[in-house]
């Protein structure tokens, strides 16, 4: 699986399989909404100290903006451990970052 690197996409085993991750703007705005944040510096602070619960909204947005739908529905009976969703996100933020 390749990723679209001009786009931000990144690509991380997750459960066993590569997945495709992006910060888009709907996933910031999924991320924003779900984890009731008003704009960017909310959730910069809230990325500082993520719960599991926060780490599954913040993955299951970017897998949903890197065309993963199905995984990001499926997340809390997934076999994600916790590290490998840390780096995918991590992964992905940096990306989103150039």
């Amino acid at each position: 699986m390749t990723a679209n690197g001009a786009r931000g996409e990144v690509v991380a085993v997750l459960a066993g399989a590569e997945r495709r991750l992006c910060l888009t703007l709907g996933a910031l705005a999924e991320i924003e909404t779900r984890l009731g944040l008003e704009g960017l510096s909310g959730l910069a602070e809230r990325m500082r100290a993520l719960s599991a619960r926060d780490l599954a909204v913040v993955l299951a947005a970017l897998l949903r903006g890197g065309g993963e739908p199905a995984l990001a529905e499926e997340l809390d009976r997934a076999d994600v451990a916790p590290r490998e969703a840390a780096e995918a996100v991590a992964k992905a933020f940096a990306a989103a970052a150039g």
